[in-house]
């Protein structure tokens, strides 16, 4: 389980409903750090900013914070609703029998949910990707369950007319969705966000980043003034870490350990190899060193990823590939053959490095370095979740110097380059001198051209 607080708090101590207390997995019956310190400003309606490494139980410390809220509100709207009635039976005329059918008819529809339409949606938790969606939605329903309350789910890659359907007949007070798909909705005004009052940004950092921001701008745009606002990531860079401050300027600021860490039970390594020998080293190291494990493999491209993948099954090592542009259901059946151990190795791009949580997964391999240092973070985070440990192997040429330089001032590791047996560096360091001829030495060929043309 994640690593517990140091002074052994129980969810019972932080005023947890005995009804979430009594549903949570057996290996969570002790909150984290970062449960112990946000849950009980979550609870009370504060706006929240935690940062804390990969693994260390951020949707549960969101999750059950909410759902302790609406539980709260669902209440309320009952204890109305029930006031309404004695107010229509207090003040029933001779026709009380009428009047009485009347009350009732009220008191049903101000206690059983509206319709998908009339947003009954109240809180709403945004996220970067379907994987990470469709993971927070497994954990969060059946404590959701525990408190008659719906979790739904909205993201692309599913029919959008019987999304709609399964939401209109399942009325969820929590939504977990990808920008995307519920700003499509909202267009197309098959949904409504005004009766949303508490929105979550998980991965805060990947949702400011540009090709998220505006979606999440229109989206926040379309709710009413929010009485919460929950910011959760693992790692923020300083270039985000204003426009998060003024996005929640009044947020309850909380952090375990260092920031932009890499958790402390994963060990990591690094060699050194030619940038043509990367396939061929993985393929080593899998058939040697990590014969046996389940291994999830980063790589920066998609296409590198299918090529990648093929030429791991040409070799005898059965794995699969994942990434943004196969459909749903390919992505869905991969993923998940992974997590059940039906395949050793799993070909990715940078899709799973946010949030997914394979249990007790050993292996990280970064085929290559990824080009921003904090997604450097995410990836090596998918072990060592939830107090275990793990291995983070990364293939390094030269020509990733800068992006490993990167990641070692972001991170504070040091991650010494080490050679890998049977596999010499023959690439040269790449730099302006090499990379580029000095003029004169141009100069020198224009004079050999000429006299040998003479």
């Amino acid at each position: 389980m994640p690593n517990p607080t140091p002074n052994m708090t129980t969810f019972a101590e932080l005023n947890l409903h005995p009804n979430l207390v009594a549903a949570l997995p057996n290996d969570c019956q002790l909150p984290t750090a970062i449960q112990a310190q946000a849950l009980p400003s979550i609870i009370d309606g504060q706006d929240v900013l935690a940062l804390a490494p990969t693994g260390s139980g951020k949707t549960l410390a969101f999750g059950l914070g909410l759902l302790q809220q609406l539980s709260v509100q669902l209440a309320m709207s009952k204890v109305a609703a029930a006031q309404q009635v004695r107010e229509f039976e207090r003040f029933s005329n001779s026709n009380f029998s009428n009047n009485l059918d009347l009350a009732k008819d009220s008191f049903d529809d101000a206690v059983a949910p509206p319709s998908f339409s009339r947003a009954y949606m109240q809180a709403v938790i945004i996220v970067p990707t379907r994987e990470l969606a469709a993971q927070i939605s497994t954990v969060l329903t059946p404590l959701a369950a525990s408190m008659q309350l719906n979790v739904g789910t909205l993201c692309g890659g599913v029919d959008l007319e019987q999304q709609v359907a399964d939401f209109n007949q399942l009325t969820p007070q929590l939504v977990v969705a990808t920008p995307g798909r519920l700003l499509d909705l909202l267009k197309q005004k098959l949904i409504s966000l005004k009766g949303v009052q508490h929105l979550v940004l998980d991965e805060a950092d990947r949702l400011l980043e540009m090709g998220f921001w505006p979606d999440v701008q229109k989206l926040m745009s379309a709710m009413p003034a929010l009485q919460q606002q929950l910011l959760f990531s693992a790692t923020l860079p300083n270039e985000l870490a204003e426009q998060l401050q003024q996005l929640s300027p009044n947020a309850h600021r909380f952090a375990v350990g260092h920031q932009n860490s890499v958790v402390a039970g994963v060990a990591q390594t690094c060699y050194l190899v030619n940038k043509g020998s990367k396939a061929q080293a993985l393929i080593a190291l899998l058939k040697e060193q990590l014969s046996g494990l389940q291994v999830l493999v980063f790589i920066n491209a998609r296409d590198s990823a299918d090529s990648l993948s093929k030429r791991l099954n040409k070799a005898g090592i059965v794995a699969l590939a994942l990434h943004g542009e196969k459909d749903q259901t390919e992505r869905d059946q991969a993923l998940l053959a992974f997590k059940q151990g039906d395949i050793n190795v799993l070909v990715a791009t940078d899709l799973l490095a946010r949030g997914i949580d394979v249990t007790a997964l050993p292996v990280v391999v970064n085929l290559d370095l990824p080009e921003s240092a904090p997604v450097y973070v995410h990836r090596v985070g998918r072990t060592a979740r939830a107090g275990l440990t793990g291995m983070a192997i990364s293939l390094v040429s030269h020509g990733e110097a800068k992006s490993l330089a990167a990641i070692r001032e972001l991170t504070g590791e040091a991650l010494p380059l080490q050679p890998l047996a049977g596999f010499a560096v023959t690439d040269k360091p790449s730099n302006e001198q090499h990379s580029k001829r000095p003029p004169r030495d141009k100069k020198a060929n224009r004079r050999n051209m000429t006299k040998r043309t003479k």
